[in-house]
């Protein structure tokens, strides 16, 4: 499929496939044109990638992570992988924890003000 198609079927800019592309998390073939052409599991991958970002991961964790990955959105063990998600976990689990503190912070400032009034 062309990178139109693909970016319409996923949600995704055709910048972004390229960007996607250039850091090698999608492959592409190029058509006589130049055109790229993308095969059938693209679309699947692009979920992935995204997935994955809105998880926090980095692309060069992703560029790991990927191949690991099963349709269905699970991963099977791959060498060393696992680690690293779990480092990116423990990350947001602090990120969590400090944006906990900080709704608390304004909370308490917004009673304070609403009561003042």
């Amino acid at each position: 499929m062309l990178i139109g198609q693909l970016a319409k079927k996923t949600g995704t800019s055709e910048r972004l496939l390229r960007y996607y592309e250039r850091v090698g998390l999608l492959a592409s073939t190029r058509q006589a044109n130049g055109y790229r052409d993308y095969d059938d599991a693209a679309e699947q991958t692009v979920r992935q990638i995204r997935a994955l970002l809105a998880a926090g991961l980095s692309t060069k964790l992703i560029r790991l992570v990927l191949p690991c990955a099963l349709a269905d959105g699970s991963l099977h063990p791959c060498p060393g992988v696992l680690d690293k998600l779990r480092v990116q976990l423990a990350h947001l689990d602090r990120r969590a924890d400090e944006l906990a503190q900080a709704r608390q912070t304004l909370q308490r400032a917004i009673a304070t003000a609403e009561h003042a009034e």
